[in-house]
């Protein structure tokens, strides 16, 4: 029996070039970016892309008449048959170019929709985008064709002018999102019972974030030793993992690994994966895993930063700044990097590939959530004996002998594990 081949679509990108306010180095880093994302897409080869200028844009047809006429003569000649427009269009111009064009089209929003969605495995993280979609899509939704208009009975001898397929289109949507909404409640209800049961049980929580294929997935199966997919790609993780680990102080952890963020995130995205989002404004810690070595590492980062204040991710918490990728810098720069980086606080070089500086990023992690210690006594009675072997576990007894009543020991610790101690045992 023959294998049957899924047949890959051919598609052309295209880079907006809006002269008011972007550069021509911009416009060449924006056009990299979207033909990664349309590389992260599912049986598509990119024919070919284009910059286009803009000198204003057309509400009908978002390019000027004699732009879209000359793509049209291109992507006929082509055969293309998808467009993959790197900015946010409305839904006439794109139902407009789509009828010039006779091929589909996606604009930003609706890309990152599509790769997401061919990513999502776990049952949270097809619902959040399933929401995300939906949400998207709702406001594509416009008046195409009076035909569609269809009579319902009204009160009286005449019916009124009926319902709008339009109408029916978002009703089954609003429908379809307040099922969706309350089955995400629901394990947003179930994860903030594990946040509370992991408070009980008192690990600091270290959450990687940076931006999509910075590297973070990588480093977090260098330091659990886990085999999570991990490849050069954008958003090859979108739902959320924890592994423990220990420290060399013997502090026990909790690294998360959260999805990557990416320039213009849609901000249906962001609300729909607000929940799973959630878990890094309550970390102890935030490792920004940059990828050193990207032409646009700077602008990166500060995509990085204005989606965690989107989050209300307080600017007094602890973030360490990772500067990953350092295998693929040449020696000069790699040296220069690691001279900056050590004139920084908090600021570590390595490389999640071959394991480079991995060590020195853990004792920093340790240093940061390992602040200074006092000893102290305490008296467990015997039947509180899993108290005894919590503070075992992490390493902070230096001395234990039996009493009439209970154990006797010597502890080692800080404010803030002394807090979480006795937070537990209540």
């Amino acid at each position: 029996m023959k294998e049957i081949r899924k047949k890959v679509t051919p598609v052309w990108v295209l880079q907006p070039k809006l002269k008011k306010d972007l550069t021509d180095k911009i416009n060449s880093s924006s056009m990299s970016e979207v033909n990664a994302l349309t590389r992260a897409l599912p049986r598509v080869k990119i024919i070919g892309s284009t910059i286009v200028s803009v000198e204003k844009l057309s509400p009908k047809e978002f390019f000027g008449s004699g732009k879209v006429g000359e793509l049209a003569e291109k992507f006929s000649r082509k055969e293309i048959d998808l467009v993959i427009i790197n900015s946010q269009i409305s839904p006439v111009q794109q139902r407009n170019l789509e009828k010039k064009w006779k091929l589909k089209i996606l604009d930003r929003t609706a890309l990152i929709l599509e790769i997401f969605a061919d990513r999502a495995v776990t049952k949270e993280g097809i619902l959040q985008v399933d929401m995300a979609a939906l949400t998207y899509q709702r406001s594509r939704l416009v008046r195409a064709w009076t035909h569609l208009e269809r009579q319902r009975g009204g009160l009286g001898f005449v019916g009124g002018p009926g319902e709008t397929q339009i109408e029916a289109d978002k009703r089954a949507i609003d429908n379809h999102l307040v099922q969706i909404r309350r089955q995400l409640e629901k394990i947003k209800k179930t994860r903030d019972l594990h946040r509370r049961s992991r408070s009980r049980v008192p690990f600091p929580v270290v959450a990687l974030v940076g931006y999509t294929n910075a590297g973070k997935s990588t480093l977090f199966n260098l330091l659990t030793g886990a085999r999570e997919f991990s490849e050069n790609m954008l958003f090859a993780t979108l739902d959320p993992k924890m592994r423990a680990i220990k420290l060399n102080s013997k502090l026990k952890i909790i690294i998360s690994d959260t999805v990557g963020f990416i320039s213009d995130l849609p901000t249906e995205l962001i609300a729909a994966f607000r929940a799973t989002l959630e878990e890094v404004s309550a970390a102890d810690l935030i490792i920004h895993v940059r990828d050193i070595a990207h032409h646009n590492t700077d602008l990166q980062a500060m995509d990085v930063k204005i989606v965690l204040q989107s989050l209300g991710v307080s600017e007094t918490k602890p973030v360490l700044e990772i500067w990953n990728k350092m295998d693929i810098i040449h020696p000069e720069k790699k040296k220069s990097l690691e001279n900056t980086a050590n004139r920084r606080p908090g600021v570590c070089c390595l490389s999640a590939l071959t394991g480079f500086g991995v060590s020195s990023l853990i004792a920093q992690i340790d240093k940061v959530l390992n602040p200074q210690k006092f000893s102290d006594s305490l008296l467990i009675p015997f039947e509180f004996g899993n108290k005894k072997a919590w503070l075992h576990e992490n390493g902070l007894v230096i001395k234990e002998c039996y009493t009439d009543v209970g154990y006797k020991l010597d502890v080692m610790w800080s404010a803030q594990q002394k807090a979480k101690y006795y937070s537990f045992i209540r």
